[in-house]
């Protein structure tokens, strides 16, 4: 086992965005400062940190810098270079390491990886040339969702195919190459597991939630997931499994779906917090960021238990963010504002939590009610 960090040390977070903010805000009250490195200025994680580097992440120069002035590195998005965490592990320890960010950057990487621990997925297919394109559509059917392989977050890089004829103007329109075709899913619910890991290997896991999306972007999240106990174990387990078959140091999500006969099968890996996480924030004694920070530290992790039941409810874009008035006026509300002066449409302002006794998460009438001004937000 590591060494713990010094009280007054600094954790190197790469990204400025509301995960480092809350992940800043969590290693503040552990006595730890932050350095945020982010390609801009007045980012949200910046705003809360003791120090900022703004530059180019591909930039060798400024990640030398930046690695120079911390004591250990950690992400809180995917769209950075390994190869960039590579060399900034050269001079800083990186938590969770560059090689766990290939598989988790690279759809075929990730999915190889998950069937080859024994994680079920939906049917998939690497696509490189029309006509591989066309063949898997044959093999694996229609619906089937084709991706890109890199890049791609909040839906796009993507496009869902439901006839033959849509194939090739699909295959034209998606890059970079090559891409992937995932059979479509017909499920019942999404869910999520959050999962901190230590570099002794200690494991601790947050109850599973159950995510609704909009347009692609989470919208909003019930703790805990309103499955079966079947449903539940198998989801924990499929986590455990992940964040072991990675070596994963830090806070894993696995996203996965719930078929409407009752099986689970891994979506995607998020290797940093989540947002599906959010609600660990108000409704648990060490939240996901404090989990995080525990793991990249080296200090010991606690355990993830809740004390209520909760619902998380994102704010998207300029129409909800205008709700924000009425939100912090609402008794029971607890609000969270990213810092962000750019309300762009689709884009994650803040998120809301509302508890609820610990097993009495209640139906989703009751449940919209609670949410006060944010009840017309819910739906899909």
């Amino acid at each position: 086992m590591s060494i713990p960090l010094p009280p007054n040390s600094t954790i190197g977070i790469v990204g400025g965005g509301q995960l480092g903010r809350m992940s800043a805000l969590a290693a503040a009250r552990l006595g730890y400062r932050c350095h945020i490195l982010s390609s801009e200025p007045d980012s949200p994680a910046a705003l809360v940190a003791a120090g900022s580097t703004v530059g180019d992440y591909e930039d060798p120069a400024v990640l030398r810098a930046f690695a120079r002035q911390v004591d250990v590195i950690t992400f809180e998005f995917e769209n950075v270079s390994a190869e960039g965490l590579d060399l900034m592990a050269s001079i800083r320890p990186v938590r969770p390491a560059p090689a766990v960010l290939r598989i988790s950057q690279y759809r075929l990487a990730e999915k190889s990886f998950l069937n080859g621990i024994g994680v079920p997925t939906t049917p998939w297919a690497a696509v490189d040339s029309r006509a591989e394109l066309e063949a898997a559509a044959r093999r694996i059917g229609l619906p089937a969702v084709l991706k890109t392989a890199r890049l791609g977050y909040d839906g796009k890089g993507q496009v869902l195919l439901r006839e033959a004829d849509e194939v090739a103007a699909a295959f034209d329109d998606l890059s970079p190459k090559p891409l992937i075709l995932e059979a479509a899913v017909d499920f019942a619910c999404e869910i999520s597991v959050i999962v901190a890991r230590g570099s002794d290997g200690t494991m601790v896991a947050f109850d599973t939630v159950e995510n609704g999306h909009r347009n692609h972007i989470l919208n909003i999240s019930y703790a805990p997931a309103r499955v079966s106990a079947r449903v539940d174990a198998t989801a924990q387990a499929m986590a455990r499994r992940v964040a072991e078959g990675l070596d994963f140091v830090g806070v894993l999500a696995v996203e996965m779906f719930v078929t409407a006969d009752g099986k689970v099968l891994a979506n995607e890996i998020a290797p940093r917090p989540h947002n599906s996480g959010h609600w660990t924030i108000d409704a648990c004694p060490a939240s996901q960021f404090e989990m995080h920070v525990r793991a990249v530290a080296g200090l010991p992790l606690l355990p993830a238990v809740r004390h209520s039941d909760a619902v998380m409810k994102n704010l998207i874009g300029p129409e909800e963010l205008a709700l924000w008035p009425q939100v912090v006026a609402t008794p029971g509300l607890i609000p969270h504002h990213y810092g962000k002066t750019d309300a762009r449409p689709g884009r994650k302002m803040g998120h809301v939590t509302r508890l609820f006794p610990r097993g009495g998460l209640p139906g989703d009438l009751a449940i919209a009610a609670a949410l006060g001004p944010l009840a017309p937000t819910i739906g899909g």
